[in-house]
């Protein structure tokens, strides 16, 4: 007797439910707004150096007052909510649209830094944050210093010593 396994028709709906969720979690697929993909809305450059870590992110469109910046524990937030109302007349038809959009960034900061010397300017559409480090946190260097005063004993090493008592004695080394 010959046992034939035939797979089960509903078997391959479990892969191909996978395969679209993917496909629709890529980001082409998701909308163009503040919430669904910060991460490309919102683009951040992070310079760090010994004196401060410096946060730049282009914002264009976005007026000052709509940006807002927190740090709770060591998580910063860069938080943008814009509104825009526009009201037009054609003839008889009078028509208004609304927009709104809100976005976050949230970064994790690194310790050792002075949240409270940090300072935020905004110019031309661009938000640059600098975060001073804590004089504690600064690389410093620490300074040798001699355990004795003077100079240190010359060292013979025998070869000196023996050549000193040939030369008294007359013979050659």
């Amino acid at each position: 007797m010959t046992i034939i396994r035939r797979p089960s028709p509903f078997g391959d709906l479990g892969t191909f439910r996978n395969a679209i969720d993917r496909l629709f979690d890529e980001a082409s697929f998701r909308p163009l707004a503040w919430g669904g993909v910060a991460e490309a809305r919102l683009p951040l450059d992070i310079t760090s150096t010994e004196d401060a870590i410096v946060i730049e992110a282009a914002l264009p469109g976005v007026r000052p007052e709509d940006v807002d910046i927190t740090v709770h524990q060591d998580t910063l937030t860069i938080s943008v909510r814009q509104s825009a109302e526009e009201t037009g007349k054609e003839g008889e038809r009078v028509y208004r649209e609304v927009r709104r959009s809100y976005g976050s960034r949230a970064l994790t900061l690194p310790s050792g830094l002075d949240l409270d010397d940090a300072t935020a300017s905004f110019e031309n559409g661009m938000l640059r944050l600098a975060i001073p480090r804590a004089e504690q946190a600064k690389p410093r260097q620490i300074p040798i210093r001699p355990l004795t005063e003077g100079t240190a004993p010359a060292v013979t090493t025998g070869h000196e010593s023996a050549r000193e008592a040939l030369a008294e004695g007359g013979g050659q080394a």
